[in-house]
């Protein structure tokens, strides 16, 4: 051999040496990455979050129809399934429900069969399935949203225990036969994908299920030589290194399986929950054959969107695993008539509520760090009713697209806010940002802070009806020309929203009618600082200033910093702060941290029931009187209608027995568009209440509050001969001590002894 053949040689193996040092460097760096990255890496499991749970009960306020509605929502499905859970059937009056297994706060819940029967609107008797009453049925709750990774990646973490033997069977037989005997690669699909390479043909082909894992797990889904060599070496590292066992359960868990608007369905955990309403573990033949087939293309073959397609492919896969002789012909056969049997649900996303998932995120913010609320899975119970959010989404689209249409309120593009909360826990059961209830974007409800108008007065006449002393709901109130002088600014001066002024009026009258100058004049004779102060205690944190305009609303809030404020006039004094989170889980069930009702009496009861009281009395005699369109004068209803300067704002603020609701509808870009509380803030909210059939208002009559017949001409005491008298609630001596010309002695007297007769019977047989 020459020198110079010698010197090529020596070359020649020091470049072997070099690439086979490099290509040994490369592998261990790639071992390095398999072990440390598969060992370490944790799926990043969403924050889920949960409606509160239906707990049925004899006595509970709910049709039928409701409790199908909300178990079609959570998934169930009608019509009887032996040996499965997730099903309801109507039994005559009544209904059946198979609930399904669900993890509470308060520890595991097994799958049950329970009979509701039902009775006039209302549960008459819970029994189990033997017959025996139950005093309590609860409900798996309807799972709302989450707060995800960047990507918006969702799953279920399941073990390949849970996983059924046919689903495991159907996907090895379809995607990898050989799964079981390989090391990572299959010969014969890499020879496909060579050939295909040389052809000149896009990369194809080839890849069993540990390659399909490297490729989601490790790599980017770019096609070229050198990220499939890179492919093939990390999938022989990762069978070295780990059992079959475990490399299927992490591809089980990680298998991308749809998409549901923005948010990514991995896992079969997950995707037996969004398509089939079930645990993966009960997933029949036919379903595990629909998920496996959706592993070659989750766009191609959504049964949601192709059907027809979705099912052959599904007969395909089950094709494959009988002719592995995994199912028998008859399961087969059966398995292959069978539909595709997926949920008709709408898609929603990562949420169909975001504005309360937007008030969810925040108030766990102040708690959590934001890498576990979108990393550790916890599992969050809200206070979300689905039928109140529901309802709230329904009227508010739908009055809005009513208005556009009739042009009563200038052009389309009027938006509103709804917020509604249980008016003695302060529970917000539906929360709605915008005309586009599915919106991501701008929460009108908790972050449009708009002038309030009128609903700033019944702080007035609270503060007022605290001094019994000189204010009762009879006392005269002037409602002429008011002009306030301010040093360095305008003179103020207030009108009414009828252009006229109407002279000595009942307090409570100037309250029934929104009357402007008369508040005004009423709230700077108690001082502007002793009525703000009133707001605060109201449950207002928002700084305030004390000018004399913040008197009729010249203030900025948002609808939930207003439903804070009625939450206490509702309660009766009891300043309740807004919530809507009950419980907080790790994923696995463990409690981390409950939010129990915090209650602290802000107001004596005596003025806040005088309050309520005069508050029932703008809906029977003032400007919410149109409320009687959809709710009857027996619902007792207290509210408060506001408009704001030029009609920019529109509001209503209303309680029931059950409810606290507050509406707004405006314009964001804030012009001048003829809107009224009564004409266009009412009819949501009356709509709204009469969808949830809301229980009376019955106010609870504190020992302080006595009622007296009261002439509504002289405001003096009355006796049954005046036509036309009131009965109306005075703190204990307040009341007037005069008659009116109408009443006789004898009138009179009578009176006297029925009112002492009636707190007899009241302190005796209790009220």
């Amino acid at each position: 051999m020459s020198r110079r053949s010698k010197k090529a040689w020596r070359y020649v193996r020091i470049a072997c040496l070099a690439v086979a040092l490099l290509a040994a460097s490369f592998t261990l760096y790639l071992d390095y990455r398999v072990r440390s990255e598969f060992e370490g890496r944790r799926f990043a499991l969403p924050a889920r979050i949960y409606a509160r749970p239906l707990e049925l009960h004899a006595g509970l306020r709910i049709a039928r129809a409701n409790v199908v509605d909300e178990l079609r929502e959570a998934g169930y499905r009608e019509g009887a399934r032996d040996g499965e859970s997730g099903w309801f059937a109507r039994d005559g009056e009544g209904l059946e429900i198979a609930m399904r297994p669900f993890v509470f706060w308060d520890g595991p819940q097994p799958a049950k069969r329970v009979r509701v029967a039902f009775d006039g609107g209302k549960v008459a008797a819970v029994r189990d399935a033997e017959g025996r009453d139950l005093p309590l049925a609860r409900l798996d709750p309807l799972p709302i949203g989450g707060i995800y990774p960047a990507n918006n990646e969702d799953r279920v973490l399941v073990r390949l225990g849970e996983v059924p033997k046919h689903l495991v069977q159907a996907l090895i037989a379809t995607e990898d036969r050989s799964f079981h005997s390989h090391h990572g690669f299959d010969p014969r699909g890499i020879a496909r994908a060579a050939m295909s390479f040389f052809r000149g043909d896009r990369l194809q082909g080839g890849s069993t299920l540990t390659q399909q894992l490297v490729k989601n797990f490790f790599l980017t889904p770019e096609r070229t030589l050198w990220r499939k060599l890179t492919e093939l070496g990390m999938a022989v590292l990762l069978e070295l290194h780990y059992s079959k066992e475990e490399i299927l359960e992490t591809y089980l868990n990680e298998i991308y399986l749809g998409q549901d608007r923005d948010r990514a369905i991995h896992g079969v955990g997950l995707a037996a929950l969004y398509y089939f309403g079930k645990p993966v573990g009960h997933l029949t033949l036919a379903e595990s054959a629909l998920l496996v087939a959706m592993v070659k293309g989750p766009a191609l073959y959504d049964p949601h969107r192709h059907p027809q397609r979705a099912l052959e492919r599904r007969n395909l896969v089950l094709r494959e695993t009988k002719d592995r002789g995994n199912v028998t012909m008859e399961q087969y056969a059966a398995a292959r008539a069978s539909r595709l049997g997926v949920n008709p649900k709408a898609p929603v996303g990562t949420s169909p509520h975001p504005a309360f998932i937007d008030l969810v995120y925040r108030q766990l913010r102040r708690e959590y760090d934001e890498a576990d609320l979108r990393t550790e899975g916890l599992r969050v119970f809200t206070t979300l009713d689905p039928r109140v959010q529901g309802a709230a989404e329904r009227v508010l689209e739908h009055k809005l697209a009513q208005f556009d249409k009739e042009k009563r309120f200038g052009p389309p593009a009027l938006e509103g806010a709804v917020a509604v909360t249980d008016s003695q826990t302060g529970e917000v059961q539906a929360l709605v940002g915008g005309r586009d209830v599915r919106y991501r974007g701008f929460n009108r409800a908790l972050d449009a802070a708009r002038p309030v108008g009128s609903l700033l007065k019944p702080a007035i006449y609270l503060t007022a009806l605290a001094e019994p002393s000189r204010y009762t709901l009879v006392t005269p109130i002037d409602d002429g020309p008011f002009v306030w002088k301010s040093r360095g600014a305008p003179d103020w001066r207030p009108a009414n929203y009828d252009g006229k002024f109407h002279g000595a009026v009942p307090l409570r009258t100037a309250l029934a009618q929104s009357y402007n100058a008369a508040s005004a004049r009423l709230g700077t004779e108690l001082g502007i600082e002793r009525v703000l102060a009133t707001v605060k205690r109201l449950g207002i944190e928002r700084e305030l200033r004390p000018y004399a305009s913040a008197l009729l609303g010249a203030v900025e809030l948002s609808p939930l910093e207003v439903a804070q404020m009625y939450q206490t006039i509702a309660s009766g004094g009891f300043r309740v702060p807004l919530r809507a989170i009950r419980e907080v889980t790790t994923q696995d069930g463990r409690p981390l941290k409950r939010y129990p009702l915090a209650v602290e009496q802000a107001f004596p009861p005596e003025p806040m029931y005088l309050l309520a009281a005069a508050m029932q009395g703008i809906v029977r005699e003032g400007t919410a009187q149109a409320l009687t369109n959809w709710l009857p004068p027996e619902s007792a209803v207290a509210a408060k209608t506001g408009t704001t300067d030029e009609q920019r704002d529109a509001w209503f603020a209303g309680f029931t027995g059950d409810r606290l609701g507050i509406v707004w509808i405006g314009y964001d870009d804030n012009r001048a568009a003829r809107l009224s509380g009564a004409a266009a803030a009412l009819p949501v909210w009356g709509e709204l209440m009469a969808a949830l059939d809301p229980e009376p208002l019955a106010l609870s009559r504190p020992d302080g509050i006595e009622t007296v017949l009261i002439d509504p001409q002289s405001g003096l005491r009355a006796d049954f001969t005046c036509v036309g008298a009131l009965e109306l609630p005075f703190a204990l001596g307040s009341a007037p001590v005069e008659r009116a010309p109408c009443a006789s002695t004898l009138g009179v007297a009578v009176e006297e002894v029925k009112q002492r007769a009636k707190g007899w019977l009241e302190r005796l047989f209790g009220r």
